[in-house]
């Protein structure tokens, strides 16, 4: 009998459902190990990460951050030291002076508020008698770099005071309600206003003649009566704001449009004195050119009351103020009016100067 062939396909053999499972589950691991390991892995390790400083002995980081610092990469070289101090526990002393050298290179970037907070670190860990003076040079320049002359008399208050159980500021000058204002406080809320009595000035100083003219105002407030005058006016308007937000006057339209025409004022102001600041630059020298070149603008006349009384010629210090609002108004009135005629032109402006003349003169000009 012929044999017939047999078309039907080989059934599959079942497998075993166990043995799937342990196989996905391993594949799954592998995936999972693998997906790991990317996202733990750097594309691109920085030379001075963690990882790095920790394979290298304390007299190499030494060498690093020295070496960075001597090529003025002074924020790499604070880098190095702080990766190096979250992976080392060092005894007290060479970690307080560790902060400090971090410290010493914040400042020389800057970032002096930073620079200030290692000191205080470098201090708080352990007290280096060699240190100390040190440490206070620097706070004193940080808080004289960043304008903070305030801050800056009770830090030395608090550094050359014989009573260190309270610091100095922390003396309560007046209350509200439950809030109390230190004396600290006080001098930060006269220090804020004249920056920003000085605010429209400041786009044309450097931060020298700013800090200058700034620690000159803040001189006239050593007087307890000029900081009495200034506290009664600042709790008088701190009142009435509290009683104006009582009665919800932030929510009536008059107040709403007031704000809105203040904002529009300040907002303006504030782009005319960055466009200034970019295009106008006075340097001491400027001064002092102008100065020499106006002189006979700045001679007191004789006093007529005295017969023996003549002429004099103010000095430079005299009439420094002076000679600097001058030589700003004269520089900064071209800058103004090239700036607002891009503005007009960008946005279109045109100002038709016949429509506001009266209606008979504009008949006898036709």
């Amino acid at each position: 009998m012929e044999d017939k062939l047999n078309f039907s396909l080989p059934e599959k053999k079942r497998k075993n459902s166990f043995t799937s499972g342990i196989v996905i589950v391993l594949l799954l691991i592998v995936i999972g190990l693998g997906a790991t390991n990317f996202l733990i892995r750097p594309s691109n390790q920085s030379p001075y990460s963690a990882n790095a400083v920790s394979a290298l002995s304390p007299e190499q980081v030494k060498q690093l951050a020295a070496r960075l610092a001597g090529r003025n990469l002074y924020s790499r070289a604070a880098k190095v030291w702080q990766d190096y101090l979250a992976l080392n526990k060092l005894p007290d002393q060479e970690h307080a002076r560790i902060l400090f050298q971090i410290g010493t290179l914040f400042e020389k970037t800057g970032s002096y508020a930073e620079a200030i907070e290692y000191f205080y670190r470098s201090e708080t860990i352990a007290k280096i008698n060699e240190l100390e003076p040190q440490i206070n040079a620097h706070i004193k320049n940080c808080f004289e770099r960043l304008g903070m002359f305030s801050a800056l008399r009770y830090e030395l208050m608090d550094r050359t005071s014989f009573n260190k159980t309270k610091n100095a500021g922390d003396k309560i000058v007046a209350e509200i309600g439950a809030g109390k204002i230190t004396e600290a406080d006080l001098s930060a809320l006269i220090e804020a206003a004249i920056e920003n009595q000085l605010a429209p000035m400041a786009a044309f100083m450097t931060t020298e003649q700013l800090y200058e003219q700034k620690n000159k105002v803040l001189e006239q407030y050593n007087d307890p009566s000029a900081k009495q005058q200034f506290l009664q006016s600042w709790l008088t308007q701190e009142v009435l704001y509290r009683q104006s937000l009582k009665e919800d006057l932030m929510e009536k339209a008059e107040t709403k449009k007031l704000i809105e025409e203040l904002t529009r004022s300040v907002l303006s102001q504030q782009l005319m004195n960055a466009e200034l600041a970019g295009k106008i630059n006075i340097t001491e020298t400027d001064l002092q050119t102008y100065y020499e070149a106006n002189k006979e603008k700045y001679i007191e006349p004789a006093n007529e009351e005295d017969p023996n009384s003549t002429e004099r010629q103010k000095s430079f210090d005299e009439v420094r103020d002076q000679v600097t609002s001058e030589l700003v108004g004269r520089k900064s009135q071209d800058v103004q009016q090239s700036f607002i005629k891009q503005l007009m032109d960008k946005y279109n402006v045109i100002i038709h100067s016949s429509a506001l003349m009266p209606k008979e003169q504009n008949k006898n000009d036709n």
